[in-house]
């Protein structure tokens, strides 16, 4: 177990102050007097009041003027506050994180991402984890999906959020938790943005541009439909070689909605797709795997990423 202590400060003068002091000139200023300070912290005035002198003391400086009905900070206790509340701020944290260790909460979670999944929703979540669980750090391991289950599975990462593969990984639990639009879009001086509609035979001509994990494996929801093929291992990275007219590709809506509507791209309307591609999306974990409670809350949250 870990224990919390109450910290000491050394003036480097030989004197010495406290914590609690700290907390007691803090609050004064935030209510206003050394009655309302002692009543937040359950303490009698004249413990607060004797704290502060304490402390005014030890630092051999004025924080309050006292000529006036209520305490007034000084102009050197307005600038000791600052460097006060970010010490109380600090000890804060310490506490809280070590509470949260002694909880039995994980110290680091690694996520490998797809970063297409980058949704919107995926930052309130990890916001909300954060909040919640002080005591651990995440990683975001950044890498394309057909590379995801193995960094999963080769304990490089705790969970795993990627496009669907046919072929099921052995040695990992896959959890289907949605689906993402894609839309076919190219540069507006493409020629195929003069097709009204476009056929898959209009493709064929034109460099399509994929997404490829590290050994060459794409995506088994996109087959090339081209003769010519470039790839990539971002789709972030594919959708700037698209804006800069290199080719046309298949692009998560939401990485490009604004691009369309500010016309740096143009979405094509494909005859043989009556709906936008929406490839299925899992969340992957090692079988067995040992979860703590912070692993355990975020698996749960991001099971409804696109709830």
């Amino acid at each position: 177990m870990i224990k919390l202590v109450t910290i000491t400060f050394n003036d480097g003068l030989g004197e010495m102050y406290n914590l609690e002091q700290l907390r007691m000139f803090a609050e004064t200023v935030e209510s206003g007097s050394f009655s309302a300070s002692a009543r937040k912290l359950g303490k009698v005035q004249s413990a607060v009041s004797q704290g502060i002198a304490n402390l005014e003391i030890d630092l051999g400086v004025e924080l309050f003027d006292r000529t006036t009905r209520k305490p007034q900070l000084t102009a050197e206790g307005a600038r000791l506050l600052v460097h006060a509340q970010s010490v109380l701020s600090q000890i804060d944290d310490l506490n809280t994180t070590a509470a949260g260790i002694n909880r039995g909460e994980e110290v680091r979670i690694r996520i490998a991402l797809e970063d297409a999944i980058l949704v919107p929703r995926l930052s309130l979540i990890l916001t909300a984890f954060g909040e919640r669980f002080q005591a651990t750090t995440i990683e975001v391991l950044s890498a394309p999906s057909p590379d995801v289950a193995n960094l999963v599975l080769n304990g490089r990462a705790n969970i795993g959020l990627m496009f669907s593969e046919m072929e099921i990984e052995k040695g990992v639990d896959q959890c289907f938790i949605g689906n993402l639009p894609f839309y076919a879009v190219c540069e507006p001086t493409h020629p195929l943005t003069r097709l009204a509609s476009v056929a898959m035979r209009d493709l064929v001509p034109h460099r399509q541009l994929m997404m490829k994990g590290k050994v060459g494996q794409g995506l088994d929801q996109f087959p090339p439909l081209s003769t010519d093929i470039w790839s990539a291992t971002s789709f972030h990275v594919i959708r700037e070689m698209v804006i800069q007219g290199v080719g046309w590709s298949y692009l998560p809506g939401h990485l490009v909605d604004q691009e369309i509507e500010a016309g740096r791209l143009h979405r094509m309307n494909l005859s043989f797709d009556h709906k936008p591609w929406s490839p299925p999306v899992e969340l992957v974990m090692q079988k067995n795997q040992v979860m703590g409670p912070a692993l355990l809350w975020l698996s749960e949250a991001l099971k409804e990423l696109f709830s």
